[in-house]
């Protein structure tokens, strides 16, 4: 299992936000590029970027810090926040970052959604944010109709091959993660399903690698000093 350690970007900043909440925001350094050597120094070969801002203007304010990220530590960069259309995600993999992830614009732009999946394949990640058992979109504000399995039924069938799933009630709450969650869905799909959300002791680690998951993403646990990197890599392997 891959970890994902977590950048979070706002103003060319690592930022961490409660719940999804802007006005709960903590700023945890003004070099996210030194936070990248470190996730390398502790063995990290994959980073998990989120552009706060782009995820509300739908653009690519960070793109500066994110390249620097990419080159200063030579990670593996996933990069989500606000790709709604075909000229954004050109824009970060034509730049150099290995993979996009679509968020709200997989859920109401299939068009979009398939387009990009034909064209860069494994290059394009779904992230499915659930609430209640529901996929949210618009950073988490609504909830739609979609439940979490038909949503990953129908991601199966348009070729996407990467799932980044967070269960909303979980991020950034330091209250562990949701393993049953990811059981029913590694059991379920062919996906590579990546756990996002509450990913805060050396145990939720050991478990999600138990259930063969793709990926986990660590965010909050590391800037808290809740979980040791070298450690959460090393149990993940």
């Amino acid at each position: 299992m891959i970890i994902f350690p977590a950048i979070d970007l706002f103003e060319g900043k690592a930022v961490r936000l409660y719940k999804g909440d802007y006005s709960q925001m903590t700023v945890y350094s003004d070099h996210p590029e030194e936070i990248a050597k470190d996730f390398a120094a502790c063995g990290a070969t994959h980073a998990h970027l989120v552009d706060l801002e782009g995820a509300k203007t739908g653009e690519t304010p960070n793109l500066e810090t994110v390249l620097r990220i990419r080159e200063s530590a030579g990670l593996f960069c996933e990069i989500g926040g606000g790709i709604r259309i075909m000229e954004t995600a050109e824009k970060y993999l034509s730049a150099g970052l290995d993979r996009v992830i679509l968020g709200t614009a997989a859920v109401e732009d299939e068009v979009f959604l398939r387009r990009a999946v034909e064209k860069y394949g494994e290059r394009i990640a779904v992230g499915a944010d659930i609430r209640d058992g529901y996929v949210a979109v618009r950073g988490w504000t609504e909830k739609t109709a979609l439940t979490m399995e038909a949503f990953c039924e129908k991601m199966e069938a348009i070729g996407v091959r990467t799932l980044i799933c967070t269960d909303i009630s979980r991020d950034g709450a330091m209250r562990g993660t949701n393993r049953e969650m990811y059981r029913i869905l590694s059991e379920k799909y062919r996906l590579h399903i990546t756990a996002s959300g509450g990913v805060s002791s050396l145990e939720d680690v050991e478990s999600l690698r138990k259930m063969n998951l793709y990926g986990a993403i660590i965010g909050k646990a590391y800037y808290t000093g809740d979980i040791d990197m070298k450690k959460a890599i090393e149990a993940a392997r």
